[in-house]
């Protein structure tokens, strides 16, 4: 790719950026309000739409992609399964955000997109099995894809609790993503990642602390959908195979909260579905860990993981199954300090 074009991509991008903060700044004056309650920190009512700039920007140049930009293309039928896909997941959360849905509406609308994209034939068929190779995995694979993007759909929901934390970790992966994608010539994903980052530029500077708006679902299940789905077209569908565990790798904070979390819940026989501040970096703020200190954390745990991809993507088959599970390792250090610093001021209770 040459200098120029890169420029053009960086312009475009910058346009999309403006594109987005201009939405933003509108859902600031018109979008609905999220009032503080028991389960809420925030100090007064903030508008919460603020993820409608994020999912403007992307579906705008992923219009404009899908037009003009045949260096960058997928198959037809796979490319409309991402516009319609990414759509669905855009207009069920927006709505979740202004009538606030039961958690199995919101489950069901989520599969619905998911299964727009499955249905387009965006699963995964034959990943690569560490000391193995690639595997064919049949009918697991539609199940196994819509399994990951309900995962990390709502692992980026729920992880958007703390000012600038989802967006932070969200543009920090979408920016390694595209930067690894142009590396290695796989182009959709390297243009995709790039407007997803476009749009996450334009939002973040209103939603750092203390938010002037939050990211709302419509933000943070449109990141998380967008990401998941593009790490299994990456994986399956570039001329260039990327690692799907790239995506995983990158978003290691938001994925180990979420599930460690569930998991402890399942196992004290708490309802999962029931809202409540019992995740890592609930329990950190409820200890006194400082707001930003949290945000900061999870964004340096996804530079960790980006770092770890451009680790694995130079070794060897050897130690690439090593160097894919490393980006846990400071989970499980920040969740001894979280256990350290709740019982330092004696909260017993994550719950």
């Amino acid at each position: 790719m040459t200098d120029l074009a890169i420029g053009r991509h960086l312009a475009f991008a910058a346009a999309l950026a403006v594109i987005s903060a201009s939405c933003v700044l509108l859902m600031m004056r018109i979008g609905p309000i999220d009032h503080p309650d028991g389960r809420k920190e925030h100090p007064q009512p903030t508008p919460k739409c603020g993820g409608v700039g994020i999912a403007v920007a992307f579906m705008v140049g992923i219009a404009v992609l899908y037009r003009f930009a045949e260096f960058a293309r997928l198959a037809d039928p796979y490319f409309r399964g991402v516009i319609l896909a990414a759509s669905m997941i855009a207009v069920v959360s927006f709505l979740d955000d202004v009538y606030d849905f039961s958690f199995l509406v919101k489950l069901g609308a989520q599969l619905a997109a998911a299964l727009a994209a499955v249905g387009s034939g965006l699963y995964l068929q034959a990943p690569r099995i560490p000391y193995i190779g690639p595997v064919d995995i049949g009918w697991l694979g539609p199940a196994a894809t819509l399994g990951w993007i309900l995962f990390a759909t709502n692992a980026m929901n729920f992880i958007d609790g703390l000012d600038g934390l989802a967006g932070g970790v969200a543009l920090i992966a979408a920016c390694f993503f595209s930067g690894i994608a142009a590396a290695q010539g796989a182009w959709f994903a390297y243009f995709a990642s790039l407007l997803l980052a476009s749009g996450l530029l334009g939002f973040l500077p209103f939603n750092l602390p203390p938010a002037r708006i939050f990211m709302g679902d419509v933000g943070a299940q449109f990141c998380g959908f967008v990401l998941a789905m593009l790490g299994v077209v990456a994986a399956r569908f570039e001329t260039v195979e990327l690692s799907f565990m790239m995506v995983p790798m990158l978003l290691a904070g938001p994925l180990f909260d979420v599930a460690f979390t569930l998991a402890r819940r399942i196992v004290a026989g708490l309802p999962v579905t029931r809202p409540h501040r019992g995740f890592i970096f609930h329990v950190a703020q409820r200890a006194g860990v400082p707001d930003l200190a949290i945000a900061a954390t999870h964004w340096g745990f996804a530079l960790f993981g980006g770092a770890c991809i451009l680790a694995f993507l130079h070794a060897g088959s050897l130690w690439k199954p090593v160097i894919s599970v490393l980006p846990i390792v400071p989970q499980l250090a920040w969740l001894g300090y979280v256990r350290w610093r709740s019982l330092k001021v004696g909260l017993v209770r994550w719950d």
